[in-house]
């Protein structure tokens, strides 16, 4: 595994959500990257963002890594969750909230959890 790939697999693996995106979750550079950012915040979820128009090998490692072609990419306690349209589908249909408390990650401000 390449300098760049072991770095990727920690990041992965010590953050229970991480976002590998255009970007910033304060500045998305892509819309993509935006919806994500969006879904997360929303649900009140904690998550690292990581920017990969930092450097060339982090956009081109961060691809190799989870053989997915497309940025952003999201990660749950180390398991590869999908894309932007993969999210935005399981928000939309509820999944995404059971699939984060199912994984033991907090959702929800109080409001959003009073109902």
């Amino acid at each position: 595994m390449s300098g760049i790939q072991e770095w990727i697999d920690n990041e992965v693996k010590t953050n229970d959500v991480i976002v590998f995106m255009k970007g910033t979750p304060a500045f998305p550079q892509c819309g993509f990257s935006g919806q994500v950012v969006q879904i997360l915040d929303y649900l009140g979820v904690e998550y690292k963002g990581v920017n990969v128009l930092s450097s060339d090998e982090l956009r081109n490692g961060i691809k190799e890594y989870g053989s997915w072609p497309t940025i952003p990419q999201i990660y749950v306690k180390g398991e590869f969750v999908g894309g932007c349209d993969i999210m935005r589908e399981m928000f939309q249909s509820g999944e995404l909230q059971d699939f984060l408390n199912g994984k033991g990650v907090a959702t929800g401000s109080k409001e959003a959890a009073n109902g």
